[in-house]
């Protein structure tokens, strides 16, 4: 085969009501060799800007929140405090796949990443067999990401005083996962396949930027706030099943995956395209996702205020009992006398926070001066698929 060059270009915009904006461009150009191998060079840019929630309750009155880099934000009363940030991050990987003999693929992988207080960089090894007549595929894989995290305005001391000096420098936090897959060919029109994988983060995994109300015990009101402080270590493992099933007309594609760690978060994800063909040169695909995910055992909606802290504490929406619907469409064509195929997507996804609303919650203690919405103690045992964060 004559060697050729492959380009795919991506383009993302994505928008929270009254919360962050991204832009999002990607392109991968992929070089074609003789006997099944390849290279491919991919790049990714990402601007970010909005406002994030801090992790504070809302107050019943005007708060003016200024941020480590100086920046501050006015939430008005009973307004979910935030602050404003903006970044810019580039990524850059490579990869390269090689045949070993007729049954046996690997690929190895390679990538670095860069924004204003994280670095990223790491790489992977991959290996597929085909086996029994190509009927099943044995999938191996592994990786390696040793980061760098150095917040804009230095390190904050866990579960302290917000206004406490914190510490100049870098934090290391490395990452190792493993994956094992299995596919099998079960006829015809339908294929299914089963993938675990698990992960094993060390290192510093606190959020920088993220607080904790302090609530009166009497008047129920905050008055103070700290900065959150998670654990050192962290285990994850999922399981993903999937199917694709060739109908007479249409191919319906069904995804169900169950999360899990060691910090107590349990995820639960459906997800279901179905792509209908609207002509030779053209094809729509609905898509539907539903998410739900358990907390996290230090997640809290706030503290009561006065010792003893607990050890661990985060009010990070993303660690709590979150549920989110996406709905959307995909819609693909060929351009007459172009090469390659152009689709566009557009979805729509819903996403709350399940429990006590933030008031309610700092009437309610559970174990260790924590504030736990009463979701958190019911719903352990629920959760939602995909990484949460």
């Amino acid at each position: 085969m004559t060697p050729r060059w492959q380009l795919e270009t991506t383009g993302l915009i994505y928008g929270e009501e009254s919360r962050a904006t991204v832009v999002e461009p990607v392109g991968r150009l992929t070089r074609l060799f003789e006997n099944g191998r390849a290279l491919s060079l991919g790049l990714t840019l990402d601007a970010i800007t909005g406002a994030s929630p801090t992790g504070a309750l809302p107050t019943g009155q005007v708060v003016t929140t200024t941020s480590a880099s100086g920046h501050t934000t006015t939430s008005s009363a009973d307004a979910t405090p935030t602050h404003p940030f903006q970044d810019f991050r580039g990524a850059v990987d490579l990869g390269w796949e090689e045949p070993l003999g007729t049954l046996v693929n690997a690929t190895t992988s390679a990538h670095y990443s860069q924004e204003k207080d994280y670095a990223s960089l790491g790489g992977g090894l991959k290996t597929s067999v085909d086996l029994l007549n190509r009927r099943f595929t044995l999938t191996v894989g592994g990786g390696v990401n040793r980061d760098r995290v150095f917040p804009v305005g230095g390190t904050a001391q866990g579960l302290a005083s917000d206004t406490a000096a914190r510490i100049p420098g870098d934090n290391p936090k490395q990452v190792v996962t493993g994956l094992v897959g299995l596919s099998h060919v079960m006829s015809r029109r339908w294929l299914m396949g089963v993938t675990a994988s698990q992960a094993r983060e060390t290192g510093y995994l606190t959020d920088p930027y993220k607080v904790i109300s302090l609530v009166d015990p009497v008047t129920q009101l905050p008055v103070a706030q700290v900065t959150e402080k998670r654990p050192s270590e962290r285990k994850r493992a999922d399981v993903l099943g999937s199917s694709v099933y060739h109908l007479e007309h249409d191919i319906l594609y069904v995804n169900y995956r169950y999360y899990w760690d060691d910090w107590g978060v349990r995820s639960h994800t459906v997800d279901v395209k179905v792509r209908h063909d609207l002509s030779e040169t053209s094809w729509l695909q609905p898509h539907v996702r539903l998410y739900g995910q358990s907390p996290a055992q230090f997640y809290v909606f706030g503290l009561t205020h006065g010792p003893p802290l607990p050890e661990f504490a985060s009010a990070d929406e993303r660690l709590g009992p979150l549920r989110t619907a996406t709905v959307g469409a995909t819609y693909g064509f060929h351009v007459p006398g172009s090469p390659g195929e152009f689709t566009v997507r557009g979805e729509y996804i819903l996403q709350w926070l399940v429990g006590q609303s933030a008031p309610q919650a700092a009437n309610t203690t559970v174990g260790g001066n924590g504030l736990r919405g009463a979701a958190q103690a019911a719903g352990d045992d629920q959760g939602g698929g995909g990484r949460p964060f």
